[in-house]
């Protein structure tokens, strides 16, 4: 069997450039092949650069004019044509190459566990599903995105070991994910109402609460979004608007403890409620105004500070005594047992069998 093996040129070559040479030979001026062709010669100059293809219909009119068949000049066309895809395409594939050295970076394998994008093992194709994950033609632009510049600005501000790779990567995770949510427009009013029914919540296991915990938030246009922890994001939880009308609270687990997931949930919602749209609000380890007001509302809307005073007066903190008080204010035990640590009012670990811990299905 007889193969025919092509050889193509990687130097693009305009048609316009033998035109010029076979004008040359007629002694034909530009000018004068326009009049002959009823062109305006501004139309013909795009054709001379390569800016403009030669059609049929032209490559007909030069075959009469000049002499030369209409499929030459089709054919110089489309070989012209092929070679700047071909080197087009080897630049795309240099760019992705020189992008591979980001892909670490940005979790990658924990993107791949969350199931947000799919397992290859070609650095090229990693860069291209970052590339769609993100919604970029370029991984560096990712850093100058509106909700990620400040931390890729700031590196260094929050928690130690956070990178603002693992955060952009972490929080986009939370977009794309919230953008698939059906929300009301967000009601400040009817989530304050809220609180109470969340705070039932608390007896409950997941399977038995997480549905509806979404539903009541997404009615008060508050985009619930559980996942999971990236380590180099050092973030546990965070709030930003998609638009004007909804709210998107991202929420992990520390420890997978139940009373730090609802401590957390309700410190993010303080957030919500008392400090306007800021572009991110990221939960971290620092401590400043804003941190501690949110601490307090979550603390204060967990165990009425009241009725938190009044029981830790008595200084009795056996599982009995816990478990009465904890009836009485309508919450789950462990969450009396993580305040009374937190305040170091029982020592580590003590009455921890009265806490639970929280198991979420990866997607």
């Amino acid at each position: 069997m007889a193969t025919n093996n092509s050889i193509h040129s990687d130097l693009a070559i305009p048609p316009g450039e033998y035109l010029e040479e076979v004008l040359g030979e007629l002694g034909m001026t530009k000018s004068e092949l326009a009049r002959r062709m009823s062109r305006p010669a501004t139309k013909l100059s795009p054709i001379f650069r390569g800016a403009k293809a030669i059609t049929p219909d032209t490559a007909l009119q030069l075959e009469k004019v000049v002499g030369v068949p209409a499929h030459i000049w089709t054919g110089l066309e489309a070989e012209y044509r092929l070679t700047l895809a071909r080197q087009e395409e080897a630049q795309h594939q240099q760019r992705l190459r020189d992008e591979a050295q980001l892909v670490t970076p940005f979790c990658y394998s924990e993107l791949v566990k969350a199931g947000e994008v799919r397992r290859h093992t070609k650095p090229t194709d990693r860069v291209l599903e970052l590339q769609k994950f993100f919604g970029v033609t370029t991984l560096k632009r990712v850093r100058s995105l509106r909700r990620y510049e400040a931390f890729f600005r700031s590196p260094a501000s929050g928690r130690a070991g956070r990178t603002p790779q693992a955060v952009a990567a972490w929080l986009r995770l939370g977009e794309r994910r919230a953008q698939a949510m059906d929300c009301a427009a967000f009601d400040k009013a009817r989530l304050m109402s809220t609180l109470g029914d969340v705070r039932a919540m608390t007896l409950q296991q997941p399977d038995e609460f997480l549905e509806r915990l979404r539903n009541k938030l997404a009615a008060c246009g508050v985009a619930l979004v559980v996942c999971p922890h990236f380590a180099k994001a050092r973030a546990y939880g965070a709030t930003f608007w998609l638009g004007p009308d909804t709210a998107v609270l991202m929420i992990t687990i520390r420890g997978k403890w139940a009373d730090i997931f609802w401590f957390s949930l309700l410190h993010e919602i303080g957030h919500l409620l008392k400090h306007g749209r800021q572009t991110v609000i990221l939960e971290d380890d620092t401590t400043n105004d804003r941190e501690t007001e949110a601490d307090t509302f979550a603390a204060n809307t967990l165990i009425p500070p009241r009725d938190y005073a009044r029981f830790v007066s008595q200084g009795s903190f056996y599982q009995s005594d816990i478990e009465v008080f904890a009836r009485q204010v309508g919450v789950h035990p462990g969450i009396v047992v993580g305040r009374l640590q937190h305040d170091r009012r029982l020592r580590p670990n003590w009455q921890n069998r009265l806490r639970v811990r929280y198991e979420w299905a990866q997607p």
